[in-house]
């Protein structure tokens, strides 16, 4: 009897010190007053002389080499405790400036990390990247490589891959500093205006994660973002800026962005274009309202031919002038017929600029890996030899286009 109350006591003991081991705490808590909230990044070159003005933070002149590297300027926004409007009534930005919101930051490094480390050095709390929302990255910095940035950021846990990655035009210093009289926050600023490309039709969904994922397949390449600051602060996107081996290769217009999404089948459509139906006066402005695409994959004498079938439907914005008439089929099967010649031109114009650069943005390396396995094994099998072949790809065009609405207006 007291060897069983012995051993139950024993029991006892064991739970409660394993509970008591569970109940350790917050013993890694970080307060958010230790913390310095990253809302935004830029990445640029850094100017001309920044080694000599470094301190010797990660490396040494003895023991801990100097990475051979170009040196760039990092610039970050650090949201302000208790500045940060939560309300729908604070959201604007009422033109009260960037300054009351964000504190905006930059230091020099050959890395990102050491750029990183050399920031931490002249802030008192822990630069926190869990609310980190757009990485800018220069045109200059992306042509040479992004190697170390994608590295340092798709390590990083903190780092969303719901994110946003772009390149733009110029400085990206001038992008983290800029004050847009909608958003209080210039990052959030930034963050919506590609969300609502989205919703808009004007670009694809293609997060930092998207983007990370297409540059690792070996049958497609990567592709973000091209934007520009304007002079009334606001941000335009003038494109995308497509890669080869991690390097930018160049940047589409921004119509070629209706393009790729025709090509690939994204909605929703939201791009407008001018369609010729007679006369050098007979115009009309069209509008796409859906797409579907269909790609197929079949070998023909050895070789892989692509097929790309689009469906886009359209509805009838305007006429340019009232010299025609557009109240019969025969006038709006004309406009049909035109658009699908007109988009069927857009669409291999850049599936052949695409090809002169060896960028494969679309995918199609995947689909002739996915369908046609065999072919893939035996002839490519890498990444480095699908860049190659994809120049010299057959691919055909087919596009079809159907008129949904003219308006309430057909005279």
């Amino acid at each position: 009897m007291k060897s069983g109350l012995r051993v139950r006591r024993l029991l006892l003991s064991a739970f409660a010190a394993s509970v008591v081991l569970l109940l350790t705490g917050c013993w890694d808590r970080l307060e958010i007053e230790d913390r310095a909230i990253v809302l935004g990044i830029s990445v640029d070159n850094a100017a001309p002389g920044a080694a000599d003005k470094e301190s010797e933070i990660s490396h040494t002149a003895e023991g801990f080499p100097v990475p051979d590297v170009n040196m760039i300027r990092i610039t970050v926004q650090i949201a302000l405790p208790g500045k940060i409007p939560l309300g729908p009534g604070e959201s604007g930005g009422g033109g009260r400036g960037s300054e009351q919101t964000v504190w905006v930051v930059g230091t020099e490094g050959h890395t990102v990390d050491d750029a990183i480390m050399n920031l931490q050095q002249q802030i008192s709390g822990r630069l926190f990247f869990g609310h980190l929302r757009v990485i800018v990255v220069s045109a200059d910095v992306a042509s040479l490589g992004m190697q170390n940035i994608n590295d340092y950021f798709h390590r990083n846990p903190e780092v969303r891959r719901m994110a946003w990655m772009m390149i733009c035009k110029g400085s990206a210093e001038k992008l983290m500093r800029a004050a847009p009289e909608l958003e209080r926050v210039p990052a959030l600023y930034l963050m919506s205006t590609m969300d609502n490309a989205v919703k808009l039709g004007k670009f694809p969904e293609n997060y930092v994660g998207m983007y990370w994922s297409n540059s690792a397949k070996q049958g497609q390449e990567g592709y973000l973002p091209y934007v520009e600051l304007k002079k009334e602060q606001n941000i335009e996107v003038k494109g995308m800026a497509y890669f080869k081996d991690d390097k930018l290769k160049g940047m589409t217009k921004p119509f070629q962005v209706a393009a790729y999404m025709s090509t690939k089948g994204m909605n929703p459509a939201g791009y407008r274009g001018v369609v010729k139906i007679g006369g050098d006066s007979e115009m009309v402005m069209i509008y796409a309202t859906s797409r579907r695409s269909s790609i197929k994959v079949r070998i023909q004498d050895g070789e892989p031919i692509v097929n790309v079938a689009i469906f886009t439907e359209i509805n009838l914005e305007e006429k340019i002038n009232d010299q025609f008439t557009i109240n019969n089929s025969a006038s709006l099967t004309q406009i049909e017929k035109q658009d699908e010649k007109s988009l069927k031109l857009e669409v291999e114009n850049l599936i052949g600029e695409m090809q002169e650069k060896g960028a494969d943005i679309f995918g199609f390396g995947e689909y002739v890996r996915a369908k046609k396995p065999g072919y893939w094994n035996a002839r490519i099998g890498s990444k480095d030899r699908w860049q190659s072949a994809f120049k010299e790809l057959r691919i055909e065009v087919e596009v079809n286009s159907k008129i949904r609405r003219i308006g309430m207006k057909a005279k």
